[in-house]
């Protein structure tokens, strides 16, 4: 997974995050803190995902990003914009019910030279798991094909939590 990252720049309550190559679980803590974060920030306006630079993108993160989406959409009553010129990201993005929680558009966003990368957070298998269960969950939530399409898995990641809890 050598060359993923997330990069991102904040000005004014504005949010640009950049992920670049593989974007998988192993970013998910990392994420779920910048979404915190966001969160916190009581000047946040709306934030820019830009996907244009994304090789691969897992559906733990897709349901990091939708918990950003509906975060906006509840709170602050607006919808935040994902730029993918990827078609194989754009077309998955679409299937996963996002255009009712961003705006989805394919131009470039911004300089790469303008964001700071964010440093990748180390976190435990259980802080993983928890973050990746989560994640599904905001997916299943979305549409009733994300429901059937996640079910067995949030179903294992359940069982599996619930025999490490005994």
């Amino acid at each position: 997974m050598l060359g993923c990252k997330i990069l991102q720049a904040e000005e004014s309550g504005i949010y640009i995050l950049k992920f670049t190559g593989e974007v998988r679980l192993n970013l998910c803590s990392t994420l779920d803190l910048v979404i915190d974060r966001m969160r916190e920030d009581d000047h946040f306006l709306t934030v820019v995902i830009d996907l244009t630079d994304a090789s691969v993108v897992d559906s733990t993160t897709l349901g990091l990003l939708a918990k950003i989406g509906i975060f906006a959409r509840k709170t602050h009553k607006i919808l935040p914009t994902i730029i993918s010129t990827n078609p194989d990201i754009t077309r998955l993005v679409y299937s996963m019910g996002f255009d009712e929680l961003f705006i989805i558009v394919e131009k470039a966003a911004t300089q790469i030279e303008q964001l700071d990368e964010i440093p990748v957070l180390s976190a435990s298998e259980h802080e993983v798991r928890e973050k990746v269960l989560a994640a599904h969950k905001v997916l299943m939530d979305l549409n009733a094909d994300n429901r059937e399409a996640f079910k067995d898995l949030v179903k294992a990641l359940e069982a599996e939590q619930q025999s490490q809890a005994s």
